[in-house]
Order: structure tokens, then sequence, then C-alpha cells
């Protein structure tokens, strides 16, 4: 019985440049989750660079492509996504600088009726995409890392780091840029009530400018 494939290692090619890897990815089969995926979503910058700008500041991590983004094929192009760079502008955090990407690079889902929800992926399964991440974050060479969620977080913090306790504070992991965990836009998405969603949203803001304000005292950015 042939061994199933546990690891996107073998599909990661040597070469690091965004397009090389972009392309690969879609022929990866490191893990199960490619079989109902519609594609394989890899990270971008959406804009390019304005005068004056050098490389990218940021490296921005979530979960995992949500339906709209595994039907268009790019990352955080849904209603997350959206408030995500409504709240980039109120913190004054430039769209052109940051890179965003996700742990896993296939859309985990379960039908409900007509609609594909979103269900979380394993552990596992974080791990067997693990090889992308590393693959962005050396290509990338981003100054700051930004995890959006408990998974994103806990993928490079590991799993006993918890988001609603140290949230905005700066992490070190010996090999990467330093790493500022807060929650994903998704969440303030959920909120149940709007003084909620505000009140959620203004603790996104101020954990963005935290990370505006880090990378303009450490990094001059």
């Amino acid at each position: 019985m042939q061994k199933a494939v546990t690891s996107a290692e073998p599909f990661v090619p040597e070469a690091r440049t965004l397009p090389v890897l972009r392309k690969a990815v879609q022929e990866c089969r490191g893990c199960d989750l490619y079989r109902n995926a519609t594609q394989a979503v890899f990270g971008e910058i959406e804009e390019k660079p304005k005068a004056g700008q050098h490389g990218v500041a940021v490296m921005m991590i979530g979960e995992q492509p949500g339906d709209k983004e595994d039907i268009e094929g790019r990352p955080f192009v849904g209603p997350a996504g959206k408030l995500l760079n409504q709240c980039l502008e109120e913190a004054n955090i430039e769209r052109s600088q940051v890179y965003v990407t996700n742990a896993v690079k296939h859309f985990k889902w379960e039908p409900r009726g007509k609609r594909r929800i979103h269900e979380k992926p394993t552990m596992r399964e974080i791990k067997a995409c693990r090889p992308w991440l590393d693959a962005e974050m050396e290509t990338v060479t981003p100054k700051l890392i930004v995890c959006l969620g408990a998974t994103a977080a806990q993928a490079l913090l590991g799993s006993s780091f918890k988001v609603t306790k140290q949230r905005g504070t700066l992490q070190h992991v010996e090999g990467l840029a330093p790493i500022i965990a807060t929650v994903h836009p998704s969440s303030i998405l959920r909120a149940q009530t709007e003084a909620d969603r505000q009140q959620e949203m203004a603790s996104f803001v101020a954990d963005l400018k935290r990370v505006s304000k880090y990378l303009k005292e450490s990094v001059g950015s």
C-alpha cells in the first residue's frame, strides 16, 4: 500500500522566486485538501510599491483561502480582505508594502446546501503546508510578520500560543523576522452586534498601529 504524502516539501522547488513558487504550488499534493479545492491560493502583493519604497515591510499570514479566494485564486479578496484593507488604511500602513498569504494554501470546506462553509484545517494539514510558508518567508524577507488569527500564530509560535492573551506583542522565533499576532479580520465580521463589531475593529486597528509604530521606529519604514 502506498504511503500517504504528508508534506509539501517534495513539491517545493529550489528556486526562490515568487512566480516559480506560485506556479509550482498548483501541483502540490502534500495533503488531501487539494482534492476539493478549485486551486491553490498563493501569497501576493496587491499593488506595486510607490516611488521611494523598497521591498516588503510586512508579511501578513491568515489561516486559509475562503470561498471567494478559492474561486479567484488570490488571497484576501473576499469580505475579510476588504476589511483588512480598510483597517490598514486607518493604521497608516501602505497596502503596497504588505504581502498577504495563508498558512494553508487550499480551501478546506464542508457543503451546507449549495454553500461551501469554511472548515478549520488540522494541525497535520498546517504542518504539511509549512514548506510553502517557509519558502515565502525566505523569498519575501519581510521586516515584520503579522499573524492573523490563532491558526497562523500557532503555526509559527507553537500550539500553546494564545492570541487572546498575547495579541499585539512582539514575539521572536529564531530564523524568522519579528512576529506580532492579532485576530483575523473574519472574526470581526462574525461579531453578533454592531457595537461588538466596532469595538473589535478598533482593537484590530490598534494592533495594526503597533505594527506601523514598530516599522517606523525599528526599521525606518
